[in-house]
């Protein structure tokens, strides 16, 4: 059988990948002139560093089985602790379900909420349970048991986070499923005490040493990947399909579309108008990661830059002008490590720039973007050093909002899909934004077409 595969970020590489090992031609067209999508990473200061996505659920075995079959060794986040920029001081970041807490104890003693926020919750033990109706936000959710101040304060950076997205749009049956079970039954804190222990231990998170990039790269040199060929139309005859590229037109007896939710929803127009139309009602949110390349000496006396830390998140009702930033030398050690070995010993951190809604936050070029970056740095940890090197990577688009019905309209596209035969789609703007939930729908579509 022979496949063409529309996208080459990590799904469509790994639908590819699978694709291939069951005996298929695979052909895989990418519109960029690289494979990874948000998986990339850049020289900063002659030093290779994520500028996409860093790290992956590691307690979710997809992205560490890939990583195990290509060969390439995860490594997990030091020791360093995060913190949250709350009324102008770095606090701990309590134990939480996505920023709802699970322990009272720690959330007092970081000091995040006020002592009005505090008793809110303590009720919330004693709330009945929420009638949770079909899908209902996270921030809604979480208003509704912990108080409004929780959900600024914690779970909105949170989940700036991960989806750059606002806590009371997103779909809290697509975001944090689990929440939504507890709440159904009754006290959120209570039953995430008494929860058992996760069945796969160690380390919540993983990456892989040199950026997360490697693991697009490695998959990508066992396949025939044609850079820089976007596909324009995808049409289906008796024979199959038929798909327009910038020199003429390919077939193919089946397709994966792995490409973002709006460019999906262009293709499938004529194919599957009614998965088309739910695509383009996904949203989708631009952001802006800054790496900056300070020289080991320059921050030496820098309190916050002593290895201990691996960053902060920000509240969006803080007003500043970055959501997080990582000490990225301080969180990996491999990322510590280069920078140390440098001819120029170097340390690097990262911010993030951009919410859903907030385009005028990235209407700046990148040196006034740099700038921001280092105010608010300044502001929060006391570093005043200039970088030696920096880059800014801008995700226009980059990530799909799960907007409260999502798990249906999710479900009603699939359905639309199975009505083509040989048609898939598989990615981002499905069952999750990390990597190790979008190689799942990646070996969901492959198994599709070969079952």
């Amino acid at each position: 059988m022979k496949v063409v595969v529309v996208g080459a970020g990590v799904g469509g590489l790994v639908a590819a990948h699978d694709l291939v090992a069951a005996g298929h031609e695979v052909v895989v067209h990418e519109a960029s002139d690289r494979v990874g999508g948000k998986l990339r990473r850049e020289p900063v200061a002659g030093v290779s560093v994520d500028v996409g996505a860093e790290a992956m659920i590691a307690r979710r075995p997809e992205g560490v089985a890939l990583a195990d079959e290509l060969g390439l060794d995860v490594v997990h986040p030091t020791g360093a602790s995060s913190r949250i920029w709350v009324r102008g001081e770095l606090r701990p970041l309590p134990p939480s379900i996505m920023g709802a807490p699970t322990d009272l104890n720690a959330l007092t003693a970081a000091g995040i909420l006020s002592d009005t926020g505090l008793e809110q919750v303590r009720r919330e033990p004693s709330l009945p349970p929420t009638p949770v109706e079909g899908d209902i936000s996270v921030g809604d959710l979480v208003d509704a048991r912990f108080g409004a101040e929780v959900t600024d304060l914690l779970v909105e950076p949170l989940l700036g986070g991960v989806y750059a997205g606002r806590a009371r749009e997103i779909s809290a049956l697509a975001a944090v499923p689990q929440l939504v079970t507890y709440a159904r039954r009754g006290s959120v804190m209570q039953q995430a005490a008494a929860a058992p222990k996760p069945a796969i231990a160690g380390p919540v998170f993983g990456g892989i040493a040199g950026g997360m990039a490697s693991l697009a790269e490695r998959l990508a040199a066992g396949l025939d990947v044609r850079l820089s060929e976007p596909i324009g139309s995808l049409a289906r005859d008796d024979a199959g399909f038929i798909l327009g590229a910038a020199d003429g037109f390919a077939t193919a007896d089946a397709v994966v579309v792995a490409a973002p939710a709006a460019r999906a929803s262009v293709l499938l127009r004529d194919l599957a108008p009614s998965a088309s139309a739910a695509l383009a009602a996904i949203e989708s949110a631009s952001m802006a990661v800054i790496t900056l390349a300070f020289r080991l000496a320059d921050v030496a006396g820098v309190a916050a830059l002593d290895g201990a830390l691996s960053g902060f998140l920000v509240p969006p009702v803080e007003g500043r002008r970055i959501k997080a930033s990582t000490f990225s030398f301080a969180k990996w050690a491999w990322v510590g490590d280069a920078g140390a070995a440098a001819d120029e010993p170097v340390v690097h951190l990262r911010t993030s720039i951009g919410r859903v809604h907030e385009e005028a936050s990235l209407d700046f070029g990148d040196e006034e973007l740099v700038a921001h970056s280092l105010a608010d740095l300044r502001e929060a940890t006391g570093l005043t050093a200039q970088p030696i090197d920096w880059h800014v990577q801008r995700w226009t688009d980059g990530l799909p909002q799960y907007g409260v019905g999502h798990v249906d309209r999710i479900r009603w596209i699939r359905a639309a899909i199975a009505t083509v035969p040989g048609l898939a789609v598989c990615g981002a703007a499905y069952d999750g934004v990390g990597i190790p939930a979008v190689i799942a729908s990646a070996h969901a579509a492959a198994a599709t077409l070969t079952t």
